[in-house]
């Protein structure tokens, strides 16, 4: 056990300037309590940011949901409002980890989750670019039937493991970032970076920023949307492949618009945007949402033993829009 201090904050105020001083946020713990055990992760302090308040609401307006960074996942995922306008994030959070770890999670430590590789978590004795910058990635090349087959690079195949951030992406998210430089507002899509040449530097935050809202535009996609996600067991299992979608047609058929995010195959939460454009204008078919999601992994390296996530996710939009097209109605 290394040691480290230990400060609580009642207001995000208290934990910017905790922040700011080099602590590290603490609010579930789910993560990072298991990171520290496994000495991936030592900082020499942290700020428990679990009783502000005024990150632990949940509010609907005319256009967006708005989400606080620290609404327990479980809690978020029972919400009249996230069930009612939200049904992929619903189902996202309610697939996620298991009841335990829900009950604990909160939405911000959530999107900053960090990846499951074994090779991260298992210790010096394998080489992690995201551990060890520099080091090398024992996964290329090595057992990678869990890793990426989208976004991954000559230094990390690592897959993103979050649920939430799926959903987010699909339908446009805005992430509400606040830091000693005051506030700033982060698309969800530009909050995770591709692994490139620096696989340690997963997302856009600030060592001192944190994480204070998440503001989900109302569409009627998203109002229609679902969470489809294939793991090897029904509970605390990470996707193997997932898929978040939305699509909205109009009286005749013709699909106006068309969302879908994929998980569990990406080194970040995945938009598939060109499988997206070949539906819009068409009627939705078996030929067509076949063919999304081919196109949705049209840029797809496989490793060694991981190539079946290309299949398995190519089915899983396809399943996903046919679920998503049962729950719209035309405009």
């Amino acid at each position: 056990m290394r040691p480290f201090a230990y400060q609580t904050a009642a207001t995000v105020a208290e934990a910017v300037a905790a922040l700011d001083r080099g602590a590290r946020p603490l609010a579930g713990g789910t993560t990072l309590y298991d990171l520290m055990r496994l000495e991936v992760e030592s900082p020499d302090a942290v700020v428990d940011i679990r009783d502000i308040e005024e990150i632990q609401q949940v509010v609907q307006t005319d256009a967006e949901v708005v989400l606080g960074a620290g609404v327990r996942m479980a809690d978020a995922a029972e919400h009249p409002v996230v069930q009612g306008s939200c049904p992929a994030l619903a189902e996202s959070l309610r697939l996620a980890a298991s009841q335990q770890l829900r009950n604990m999670a909160t939405l911000g430590g959530n999107l900053l989750q960090r990846t499951r590789c074994w090779y991260f978590r298992g210790g010096p004795q394998y080489r992690c670019n995201k551990r060890e910058p520099g080091s090398g990635c024992d996964a290329i090349g090595g057992v990678d039937t869990a890793h990426a087959v989208l976004g991954g690079s000559d230094a990390c195949i690592a897959t993103y493991p979050g649920d939430l951030a799926v959903a987010l992406i699909a339908f446009d998210a805005l992430v509400d970032v606040v830091g000693p430089r005051g506030e700033r507002v982060v698309p969800i899509a530009e909050l995770h970076r591709a692994p490139g040449a620096e696989p340690a530097r997963e997302h856009t935050l600030e060592p001192d920023e944190l994480i204070r809202r998440i503001r989900v535009p109302l569409t009627p996609a998203m109002r229609a949307s679902t969470y489809l996600k294939i793991r090897p067991r029904e509970s605390y299992a990470f996707a193997l492949a997932s898929a978040a979608v939305g699509v909205t047609r109009d009286g005749d058929g013709a699909v106006l618009d068309c969302r879908i995010g994929l998980g569990g195959v990406a080194t970040r939460p995945w938009r598939a945007a060109e499988a997206e454009r070949s539906l819009v204008g068409g009627p939705l078919t078996a030929e067509g949402v076949r063919r999304a999601g081919e196109l949705a992994f049209a840029g797809a390296r496989p490793g060694s033993r991981n190539g079946f996530k290309i299949e398995l996710g190519v089915r899983t939009v396809a399943d996903a829009l046919r679920i998503a097209a049962e729950r719209e109605e035309p405009a």
